[in-house]
């Protein structure tokens, strides 16, 4: 019986076979002659499908991911026994023949020969045809195939990670699905890796990392949980840094956390912007991100600059936050002059800015008779509570004790709810609840409207 024996070799983006021939056993006729397929690179990106403004929901399109055509590898390879078997093999991978005809050639095989030592091989093979015939449902079914009996077969892996996160984020019905089976790939995947040994193969390494973590950060921020999903997408996003189908999720895992990441999740959303495509679509992106940035940083002042860095590709801009309460507290105060801030301004004063911008305010109107406006909350002779700035009204919660040296007259104290004028002085206040405390109370009772003169008609003259 002739020893036949056969290695074969796929890239993750392609194929490259060689069938070799060893020399023939002791006391056996000559093996046949030797032949060798090398079928085109393939491709692990298909066209696009439809895309979705930025909502809740991530639907980007598909990126591109490296081409890379392997060469054989020689290595220890298993032995054909059966010529029958070898013959098939041999003629289902010829390289006269077209993909079509590889496509039915290896099926055949894989029928008849299903615990042939080449089976594995033979899948990978037809899966690599079935790719290049732009046949995503076979490509797709062969690789499960594939992985069921070869569970670290990477290259199989890397492709149902990749086409699976591809149909879910183009909408397939199927989704939720797709993206549990893509990220169980994905995570067998990153497990595998560590074990591979074929110099091709680790050349491949960081792209197949790609593939499987951008599958399980998109899972995870489907599923909320964005520290799986920032953790894995960033790891995506570094080693393809033009994929808008991972940067625009990148952004979304960042930005829609309950507390968010603002300086990372703006500059992705803006890299996001800078990729979209088309011109309609980029505008969406880039209104979405614009608009995470004026959240963070209180105005649109600045954007333009971190929208042309993002466009050039350049290193992550630091984005300025809003001003906090104390400086806005100590630039109002810079602004304005204390007789001319409402009640409402000194509200916040006292309650934001820092100690000594207090200070400065306090020493202004401390003992000093202050004029205001104000609505009754509730009434004693001696004392009123009272509602001085607007949300406190809406709040109906009182933010100033106004003391009366004497007792106000009972036909003179306002009804709960009323608005009225009023003076007192400031001696006191604490920041948190507010309440200010203002004594030498008094009431500035606006003067009646004086009545309209009464005009009697004349008495009607006596009847002749």
């Amino acid at each position: 019986m002739k020893k036949i024996l056969l290695t074969v070799v796929l890239g993750v983006a392609g194929i490259a076979v060689a069938l070799s021939v060893a020399p023939p056993a002791q006391g056996q006729s000559t093996a046949p002659p030797t032949s060798s397929t090398n079928p085109p690179t393939g491709s692990v990106n298909p066209p696009t499908g439809s895309v979705n403004p930025p909502t809740g929901s991530v639907n980007p399109p598909t990126g591109q991911a490296a081409q890379t055509t392997q060469t054989p590898a020689p290595a220890a390879a298993p032995v054909i026994k059966d010529p029958a078997e070898y013959n098939s093999y041999v003629s289902a991978t010829d390289p006269s023949k077209d993909v079509n005809a590889h496509i039915s050639g290896l099926e055949a095989f894989l029928a008849q020969y299903p615990k042939s030592v080449m089976y594995n091989q033979a899948l990978e093979l037809l899966m690599g045809f079935y790719q290049q015939a732009n046949n995503m449902k076979k490509t797709m079914d062969t690789a499960t195939k594939l992985v069921a009996v070869d569970a670290c077969n990477v290259r199989g892996l890397a492709l149902l990670a990749f086409f699976d996160r591809l149909l879910a984020q183009n909408q397939d019905p199927n989704a939720t699905q797709l993206l549990a089976d893509g990220k169980k790939y994905g995570q067998q995947g990153l497990d595998c890796l560590p074990k591979v040994t074929d110099p091709d193969l680790l050349k491949l390494k960081d792209q197949m990392t790609g593939i499987f973590t951008a599958v399980i950060g998109i899972a995870a921020l489907t599923d909320k949980d964005y520290p799986i999903a920032t953790t894995n997408l960033r790891k995506a996003a570094n080693l393809n840094p033009a994929d808008f189908s991972i940067i625009y999720p990148l952004a979304r895992a960042y930005l829609d956390q309950p507390t968010p990441e603002w300086q990372d999740g703006i500059w992705f959303a803006a890299r996001a912007a800078a990729l979209a495509s088309p011109p309609a679509y980029q505008a969406q992106v880039e209104k979405y991100a614009k608009s995470k940035y004026v959240k963070f940083h209180a105005g649109d002042d600045g954007w333009p600059d971190v929208l042309a860095a993002a466009k050039a590709n350049g290193p992550q801009m630091p984005i300025k936050p809003a001003p906090t309460p104390a400086e806005q507290c100590h630039a109002m105060l810079g602004s304005k002059k204390v007789e001319e801030m409402s009640f409402a301004e000194w509200q916040f004063a006292f309650t934001n800015c820092a100690q000594e911008d207090q200070d400065t305010l306090w020493n202004a109107i401390k003992d000093k008779g202050v004029k205001m406006n104000g609505t009754i909350i509730s009434t004693t002779p001696t004392e009123f509570m009272i509602a001085g700035s607007s949300d406190d009204i809406d709040a109906k919660k009182a933010d100033i004790t106004l003391k009366f040296e004497e007792k106000v007259p009972v036909r003179m104290i306002p009804k709960d709810g009323a608005s009225f004028d009023f003076q007192g002085n400031p001696v006191s206040y604490t920041p948190n609840p507010f309440m200010m405390v203002m004594e030498k109370g008094v009431l500035l009772v606006k003067p009646a409207a004086p009545k309209p003169p009464v005009h009697h008609k004349p008495a009607a003259a006596p009847a002749q």
